[in-house]
């Protein structure tokens, strides 16, 4: 599932170490618990990252 790859991607950037599902059903916990067991190649890592294109941060700083 989409939301799955998702939270495994999340999972492979530094920093990130608990991110928040919100899980209303104990279905959607428990998919979002699954996704601790997706591994994610390189590749795959790529392909996911391969559309965003970084902007400049504006505001306050």
């Amino acid at each position: 599932p989409r939301a799955q790859v998702a939270l495994a991607w999340l999972l492979t950037k530094p920093g990130v170490t608990a991110p928040i599902v919100g899980a209303t059903k104990a279905a959607q916990l428990d998919a979002a618990i699954a996704a601790l067991e997706v591994k994610l190649a390189a590749d795959e890592i790529a392909r996911l990252e391969a559309p965003y294109v970084p902007h400049p941060v504006l505001g306050h700083q």
